[in-house]
């Protein structure tokens, strides 16, 4: 999350994990069929030590949580024993695992594969161990709830805002839109020589989607039919930036990344990004700048963004007292205090709502991401498991129509009836 420059592991495309999730489920069945619990192998063993995978592999992040599930491990009574894999390699891990009947005791997930590992019936509900999401912002427990049963709490979020470069801004004597018509007249005026009044990325891929959810969702639109009038605004938003020259046409192919490189190079003025970029932009301390919610589609309407993080389950083992005890690891990794010293320490936010004004308070820079969060939804609270096919017609649409293949409207109805 505080890796620099890189993409975020929430919004990184996720079409292998989804094909790996489908095969997940005929290897529980295999698994099943040859008796006992899904993860027989643990089923006895020493209940003092705990296995924990995760994919925070890189530092800072990996001591970050080192010691945090250490110090969980310590209150709990137990040892961990903790693997961190890449996280691309994360659910091909974890399949691997069930088929061999090793699932671990306590498993990390990027929150839109919750739902598709739960599916699969590896998961165990929380609920059954004790544990609630009472208070918690709502987007985070439908990212981790399937069928009405909870199946992983996140103690900590990400999402997306608008960073602008302060001395820009006030050379053209502008402050930082707050509407989409403000936002398409001010980055008019901000785009100058090799400077773009804003920078996004718009990629074929579940990147680009992330990026475009929060203007889809601000303006009604839903994942569950596309082709409607408020996506193709949303569209059209996008199209006439690029049109107007205020967004480099080289967002087709923009990481999250590359965008932040333009906006710390100062050939953007305005960039949408996240505050996983918050490190790469101090290392040369060369942009004042400051972050802002996305503009809104008129003003005082609500901004919906995505919510992205990482949520933490408990693995059907077989291992009553190990599950139960793990159930205690998770609870200790969403306290209070806890969620606030990893928010700050990895450039997150707390996902309990009594938590949002304490943290922002104590750190300005990221006011602007917190403000979005008690709106925020979860990619996959509507459509669960389905979610991969309604992210791939949306960013098919966008890329159709900023490429001039064809209108908001057309390139929506093709991507939702193809």
């Amino acid at each position: 999350m505080i890796r620099s420059p890189r993409t975020p592991r929430s919004s990184r495309s996720r079409r292998a994990q989804a094909a790996l999730a489908s095969m997940f489920t005929l290897s529980l069945a295999v698994t099943a069929c040859g008796g006992g619990s899904n993860g027989g192998s643990n089923s006895g063993g020493d209940s003092s030590t705990l296995r924990v995978l995760d994919y925070y592999n890189n530092d800072p992040s990996k001591a970050v949580w080192q010691k945090a599930i250490d110090a969980c491990g310590k209150q709990a009574g137990v040892t961990i024993q903790r693997e961190a894999v890449p996280g691309a390699t994360l659910i091909q891990k974890v399949l691997q695992q069930a088929s061999s009947r090793t699932l671990p005791d306590v498993l990390m997930l990027d929150n839109p594969d919750l739902q598709q590992i739960a599916q699969s019936g590896a998961l165990t509900p929380l609920n059954d161990l004790g544990l609630k999401a009472d208070g918690y912002v709502e987007g985070v427990v439908s990212a981790s709830t399937y069928k009405g049963k909870l199946y992983g709490l996140q103690p900590i979020t990400n999402t997306i805002g608008l960073f602008y470069n302060k001395d820009l801004l006030a050379k053209a004597g502008v402050t930082p839109p707050k509407t989409w018509a403000e936002l398409r007249t001010v980055a008019k005026k901000l785009t100058s020589g090799g400077t773009y009044g804003l920078a996004f990325s718009a990629p074929a891929n579940y990147e680009g989607t992330w990026q475009f959810l929060p203007f889809m969702w601000s303006n009604g639109g839903d994942e569950k039919n596309i082709a409607t009038p408020e996506t193709a605004q949303a569209v059209q938003l996008w199209v006439d930036l690029m049109n107007d020259g205020s967004v480099s046409k080289s967002a087709l192919n923009w990481t999250q990344a590359d965008v932040n490189d333009q906006f710390r190079a100062g050939k953007a003025a305005m960039a949408i990004n996240g505050p996983w970029q918050f490190p790469a932009l101090a290392e040369g301390k060369s942009v004042k700048y400051a972050v802002a919610p996305i503009p809104a589609p008129v003003a005082g309407k609500p901004i919906v963004a995505p919510l992205g993080g990482e949520t933490w389950a408990v693995p059907q083992t077989g291992n009553k007292d190990k599950q139960a005890k793990a159930a205690k690891v998770i609870a200790c990794l969403n306290s209070d205090d806890n969620q606030l010293s990893l928010a700050k320490d990895t450039q997150t936010i707390p996902t309990k709502k009594a938590l949002l004004e304490k943290f922002s308070s104590s750190n300005p820079n990221m006011a602007g991401f917190v403000d979005q969060i008690p709106t925020a939804r979860a990619r996959t609270g509507e459509l669960g498991a389905d979610w991969p096919k309604a992210a791939t017609k949306i960013y098919t649409a966008f890329q159709s129509a900023l490429t001039g293949q064809a209108t908001a409207a057309k390139a929506l109805e093709t991507a939702q009836n193809g």
